[in-house]
């Protein structure tokens, strides 16, 4: 952050620490920053536990900042997993079942119910103790597993919640995000799927692309609507075998990868959210999807562990059955004349670029012929996008921004340009070290791996030097055949696991 070209000052949090459940010491720092400031400033919480703090003190302090408005708790109601549940099951978004014990028996008759292995939650993970051990999300695997987790509920200061587990594939994980102003309006908003994440399948997006689904989209919208949502938000959705994209968290604030629904002109949600609270015009959003957002070092993780990154053959593929080429990245920063943020700067290294289009949605092919064909959106098993008004006319090169204020419809191709967009990629906060132990002890681990394979399959006389030996001629002067290739037994297939961010 210190080197970044958008950054001026910094100010130090509150001492201590940020305690979202007694926020009265962030309400004397930000009044403190105030202060120092001397004027009204945009105020954007950058992770769930600021989000939540932040909304417990905006009342006083709508003289000193611009914050959107987030009636009655909302980040910590939507935080809250079993609130979640609750508010799509009353609102008809889909979501992995869900079952809150009232009791050990109960949770494990749950586990049972709705099959092993099972995903354990504490509903507000936010209020975990750091010595505790206890991790927001676990995959239990056994009903013994299930009842000591449930015994230290009042360790863990929430609920404990079980949901059935949705496995993982390779084209399963999407997100949708979106700037919205009073009312739940759309400013800015988009949807993408994971490429490769790290941990792999379950953890924070590696690669990402900013693809089109209606699908996730109208419940991105439904949900911002409903809520009366002002703000950002970033949402984490799993398809699962019948085609359904499910809800799995909601976060009231900007996801990591942010910067990547960032049209032609360079606005991105964190911009659009600024220009609204400062009473500014947000522009027309212009082209857009078809970005791609890659974390160098969280990509390379996860190529390693088994899962190879998009190559530039594919991705011109992919561009050529979506009818687009690519367009010019984004340069602009999100933080030009923002005021300060609470929280972590989660979007400081994301800076994600590349451009494309997305195809018209037509049937549905096979889950393997999407897979293969890695060519923009379609839509779930039994589901026809929502009729929508035409597009207005956009620029001259007809690109076109999704979700300009209005609810998804069919979405156009763009026409195809002449020049490719590039890809940029980033690495994530140098002061982690975490990735790069990671990613070197990743790569120690495959090396020592194959030698040991490469040894074992060589005979203990000739290991410096391997050669083949004849075999014997049986009588008849009849050579024996190659041996009958065993065929190994079928690999139970091990569940993803499930980690805490």
């Amino acid at each position: 952050m210190g080197r970044s070209r958008y950054l001026r000052a910094t100010h130090p949090g509150p001492d201590g620490g940020l305690d979202p459940e007694a926020p009265e010491a962030l309400l004397e720092c930000l009044t403190a920053v105030s202060e120092r400031i001397g004027r009204a400033a945009v105020l954007i919480a950058m992770d769930d536990l600021s989000a939540i703090a932040v909304s417990r003190v905006a009342p006083m302090l709508t003289d000193r900042f611009r914050i959107p408005h987030q009636p009655d708790n909302l980040p910590a109601r939507v935080a809250d997993k079993a609130e979640l549940s609750r508010l799509c099951a009353r609102w008809d978004v889909p979501h992995p079942e869900t079952v809150i014990p009232a009791s050990g028996a109960e949770a494990a008759e749950a586990a049972w119910r709705l099959g092993l292995p099972v995903v354990a939650k504490w509903s507000r993970p936010w209020l975990l103790p750091a010595a505790a051990g206890l991790r927001s999300t676990t995959l239990v695997h056994g009903v013994a597993e299930v009842r000591r987790l449930y015994e230290r509920s009042a360790e863990a200061g929430s609920r404990l919640l079980l949901q059935r587990f949705l496995p993982a594939g390779p084209d399963t994980d999407w997100f949708f995000h979106g700037a919205f102003a009073r009312g739940g309006r759309p400013l800015l908003a988009g949807s993408g799927r994971k490429e490769l994440s790290w941990p792999v399948r379950t953890g924070l997006t590696a690669v990402g692309r900013w693809l089109p689904d209606p699908a996730v989209e109208e419940s991105g919208l439904r949900l911002a609507e409903r809520l009366g949502y002002q703000g950002i938000l970033d949402l984490d959705f799993r398809c699962d075998e019948r085609g359904t994209f499910r809800l799995v968290d909601f976060n009231p604030r900007p996801g990591a990868q942010f910067r990547l629904f960032t049209d032609d002109r360079g606005l991105d949600v964190v911009q659009a959210m600024y220009l609204d609270l400062t009473g500014q015009r947000v522009p027309e959003p212009v082209g857009g999807p078809g970005r791609v957002f890659v974390a160098e070092n969280y990509a390379l993780l996860a190529a390693v562990r088994g899962r190879r990154l998009p190559t530039a053959t594919a991705a011109r593929s992919a561009d050529t059955a979506a009818g687009a080429a690519a367009g010019p990245a984004a340069g602009s920063g999100a933080g030009s004349g923002a005021g300060p943020a609470a929280g972590s700067g989660a979007g400081r290294d994301a800076l994600p670029g590349g451009a494309g289009a997305a195809r018209v949605p037509g049937p549905v092919p096979p889950r393997e012929e999407r897979r293969a064909a890695e060519a923009g959106p379609v839509l779930p098993a039994g589901r026809r996008p929502e009729p929508g008004p035409p597009p207005a006319a956009g620029p001259a090169d007809g690109a076109r921004g999704p979700l300009a204020g209005r609810r998804p419809g069919p979405v156009r191709a763009a026409p195809p340009r002449e020049r490719r967009g590039r890809v940029e990629a980033a690495w994530f906060a140098p002061d982690d070290l975490g990735p790069f132990l990671a990613m070197l002890g990743a790569f120690l681990g495959r090396g020592l791996g194959k030698g040991a394979r490469a040894l074992r399959g060589v005979p203990e006389q000739g290991r410096r030097g391997a050669r083949a030996v004849r075999a014997p001629r049986q009588r008849g002067g009849e050579r024996p055949g190659p041996p009958a290739r065993r065929t190994p037994p079928e690999a139970p297939a091990e569940p993803d696991e499930l980690v805490t961010r």
